[in-house]
């Protein structure tokens, strides 16, 4: 009897400047999130006369631009990881988030990676083998064609010898 779960082999790991550079693609996607964002309020508040609204904009701190970028980071990563299994950053460079049985991860589990990338320092936890946003939640990023073909070489290869029934 074979065993029919795949189990994600670490051979198909976004490499460490894959990794990099999702990175970065996410931080100008967020930004630029951030800005279409703020433009349209600003729009809306001019129009509906929310001088506050307009004045609090032009003279936010730095803790509340911090603020801003994390709860949008939370937002931008829960809603593209969770609906896509992936970011604007993962899609572009191939790559994927999936569990350890190279399926998609529940809204829960990708909510918990979002929120350990509040951690301080989870950047620098890379230097390591994967980061602690990755191990916490027990999920992988990988590159998507790779994982998909060694997928389905599992399943052909557990076909072979299994009877057919026509």
């Amino acid at each position: 009897m074979s065993n029919s779960t795949y189990i994600l082999d670490d051979k198909l790991l976004a490499s460490t400047g894959s990794r990099f550079l999702n990175y970065i693609l996410d931080i100008v996607a967020i930004i630029a999130l951030i800005f279409a964002l703020s433009f349209v309020t600003a729009v809306v508040a001019s129009f509906l006369d929310f001088n506050e609204l307009l004045y609090w904009m032009g003279n936010l701190s730095d803790w509340e631009g911090q603020l801003i970028f994390g709860v949008t980071s939370i937002f931008y990563y829960s809603f593209t990881e969770s609906i896509f299994g992936r970011s604007l950053g993962k899609l572009i460079t191939g790559t994927i988030v999936v569990d350890e049985n190279g399926e998609k991860p529940s809204f829960g589990v990708i909510l918990k990676r979002t929120l350990c990338r509040l951690i301080p320092f989870d950047g620098f936890s890379f230097l390591g083998s994967r980061g602690w946003h990755d191990s916490i939640s027990h999920t992988y990023v990988v590159n998507k064609k790779d994982l998909e073909n060694e997928v389905k070489l599992f399943h052909e290869f557990n076909l072979i010898g299994s009877n057919e029934v026509i």
